[in-house]
């Protein structure tokens, strides 16, 4: 909300200016932090551009925030072809752009190219959501190059941790800045607790540990599926793990789990993530990597424990609000997860150091606000002012 009683030119620092975002394939974190920033925006008084791909804008209807969309077929992994072929298509979008911001390596990649082939380059945001996949070779080599002349080529690069800012840095950015991406409130949770466990068919006291997240290889399930392998070797009350998401590994993971008989079941693509939270004794967060995870601060906003990787920003963003685990350690998360279960007064205290560290966080309209005056610092006062 504005403050009607502040001058114009505050109440609509972007006035007279065109804003393009910019994203690659996305279903979780960056769509949703891409479309939490565009009413602000446009609040600003910026007319605001999305541009991406089609199927992107169908699971987070950009237009529905009032920005306008144009469809850039920005793909999640190298395609010299297609590439080529978004370079072109975004450079046609960028007409009368004043400020380009990619979210993301691949929307930075493609937006730094088109801004250099355009007639009237406009200033270039990059936020970095996410590090490089663990490759090795040619294409390791190649992203790592290109990941240089990205970085190098933006006006600002917005980091979403502290070691992704280190990275940026270390490649010879010109200007970093951390710039935390704060996770939307959850929608009202619409079930009980035992609505949810029945609904998921788990007898009476049985824990849920429950995960959220692509099915990618980035999110390590297959660590939390050893876990669970570990559980049912052991014997006594099996936890039952359920995941919501969708992705590459889908097959993959539902063959482990029924050629093993493990206990548990991929839920796919949810939109009752805040249901699950509340009704789990637990949220496990398995990743090889993560920045800021809007999944880690669901957990701790509704008041669930976690169990979490120490990797990338989350020890950073979690402090002392969650189990820590080290990434690919099985037998240390399945014990943790158990910890967790077996000890309330251990649960008890995480979730109110859960509570404690959310508190801390800046929320959409405190990131919103960073971004309105970085991008009013670039671009100068509204138009028709001096």
């Amino acid at each position: 909300m504005t403050n009607p009683s502040l001058p114009a030119d505050e109440r609509t620092p972007l006035a007279g200016r065109r804003v393009t975002e910019v994203l690659a394939t996305s279903t979780g974190g960056v769509g949703t932090h891409v479309r939490s920033i565009l009413a602000p925006l446009r609040a600003a008084g910026a007319e605001v551009q999305v541009c991406g791909p089609a199927a992107t804008d169908e699971l987070f209807d950009f237009a529905g925030t009032g920005a306008s969309f144009r469809p850039v077929e920005i793909s999640a992994g190298l395609a010299p072809g297609a590439d080529a072929r978004a370079v072109a298509a975004l450079r046609r979008a960028l007409s009368g752009t004043d400020l380009v911001h990619a979210h993301g390596l691949r929307a930075g990649l493609v937006a730094a190219a088109a801004r250099r082939l355009a007639p009237r380059a406009p200033r270039l945001v990059l936020t970095l959501h996410n590090a490089l996949p663990e490759r090795g070779g040619l294409v390791r080599l190649v992203l790592a190059a290109l990941e240089r002349a990205t970085v190098r080529g933006a006006d600002v690069v917005l980091a979403a941790s502290g070691d992704l800012a280190d990275n940026a840095r270390r490649l010879g950015a010109r200007d970093v800045r951390t710039a935390p991406v704060s996770a939307p409130p959850l929608p009202p949770v619409r079930r009980t607790r035992a609505e949810v466990r029945a609904g998921l068919g788990l007898a009476d006291g049985r824990p849920l540990v429950v995960a959220v997240g692509r099915l990618h290889p980035q999110k390590g399930y297959e660590f939390l599926l050893d876990a669970a392998a570990r559980w049912v070797a052991e014997g006594g009350q099996v936890p039952l793990v359920a995941i919501a998401g969708d992705g590459p590994l889908h097959d993959d993971l539902a063959r482990r789990i029924d050629a093993e008989g493990l206990p548990a079941t991929l839920l796919g693509r949810r939109d009752d993530v805040a249901d699950l939270l509340s009704a789990a004794d637990v949220c496990v967060l398995p990743s090889r990597w993560e920045a800021r995870s809007l999944t880690a601060q669901e957990a701790l906003r509704i008041g669930t424990p976690l169990v979490a990787t120490r990797t990338g920003g989350l020890p950073e963003l979690l402090g002392d609000a969650a189990e820590l685990v080290e990434v690919g350690d099985a037998g240390a998360l399945a014990d943790a997860v158990v910890r967790v279960l077996t000890d309330p007064a251990h649960a008890a205290r995480l979730v109110e150091a859960g509570r404690r560290q959310a508190a801390t966080w800046p929320d959409e309209a405190g990131t919103a606000a960073q971004l309105v005056a970085l991008y009013r610092e670039l671009l100068g006062p509204p138009r028709g002012k001096p």
